[in-house]
């Protein structure tokens, strides 16, 4: 009787939600999922295909003999290489004296761990940015520093012919901070927001740079206390997930309910031209 308020599909959902809720570098914002499709296992391929741009000529009426180009495809694969799990347990006599279902709370809490883990994967792609697109390190001590970093990235995604629309930027939450000392930030008539304040502990919009900021520990470290900005459009990343399985079981050795489950994930940089970097060092 120790599964009678097990709920399968209800527990799944909650894991799920955990996950989804708490990514930065996976959410929509950041990453597309146009390529998802049905995973079913580590190990499986999702196929990209890309087709080459038409070659535009100069048309002379009652001249030009037009030959159609055939164009070419590429094909690219996004792997679902990464396989994560957690298991745990909880002794029937701490389930009875504990204050309502602990399992429901404990899952919740693997799918947050699931969601730091793949944030911290997607966001390693970055070293898979195009070289003219990397400003390399800069001393960010500064609140204008810090703007200045953020205009030349917003530069290079202009440069690279990259779309405005859902232009991102992420970085660590120290590296926001300094912006506070940034009247352009501070001001919410610059920020296009005229009669609102900034709201505490959010960093929003940048209309001035087209950008929409966000803030994640997993910004990664590169060496020191030198931490990657990261500025680009959800196109260049493709990312795809499932929680694959979520067992419940009871332990032969103990007496005890215990749940596992799998997280299976791969992400790709498909367009390397669409994100600018930059290392931001405190010192």
């Amino acid at each position: 009787m120790a599964f009678t308020r097990f709920r399968p599909q209800i527990w799944s959902g909650l894991l799920l939600a955990a996950t989804e809720t708490r990514l930065v570098y996976g959410s929509p914002a950041v990453v597309n999922r146009d390529y998802e499709g049905e995973i079913a296992d580590a190990g499986d391929v999702v196929k990209i295909t890309s087709i080459s741009d038409p070659t535009i000529g100069t048309y002379t009426p009652n001249s030009t003999v037009i030959t159609p180009e055939e164009l070419t495809d590429a094909q690219r694969n996004l792997v679902i290489d990464q396989a994560k799990y957690f298991a745990y347990k909880v002794d029937d006599i701490d389930q009875a004296q504990a204050k309502g279902n602990v399992m429901p709370q404990a899952t919740a809490r693997g799918g947050y761990q699931f969601a730091k883990t793949a944030d911290t994967f997607i966001a390693s792609l970055y070293t898979g940015v195009d070289a003219a697109n990397a400003l390399g390190t800069i001393a960010v001590t500064t609140g204008a520093i810090a703007y200045t970093t953020l205009r030349r990235l917003a530069l290079l995604l202009d440069e690279a012919d990259v779309p405005e629309d859902q232009r991102y930027a992420v970085a660590r939450p120290w590296f926001w901070s300094l912006l506070l000392e940034e009247t352009k930030l501070v001001d919410a008539s610059a920020r296009g927001d005229a009669g609102q304040t900034l709201r505490t502990g959010w960093v929003g919009h940048i209309p001035t740079l087209g950008l929409t900021c966000w803030k994640s520990n997993q910004a990664p470290l590169v060496t020191g206390d030198d931490y990657v900005v990261q500025a680009g459009v959800p196109q260049a990343i493709t990312f795809a997930q499932q929680i694959n399985k979520l067992v419940p079981y009871r332990p032969e050795s103990s007496f005890s309910d215990a749940v596992k489950g799998l997280h299976v994930y791969g992400a790709k940089l498909v367009r390397p031209s669409f994100v600018a970097t930059a290392y931001a060092s405190k010192t």
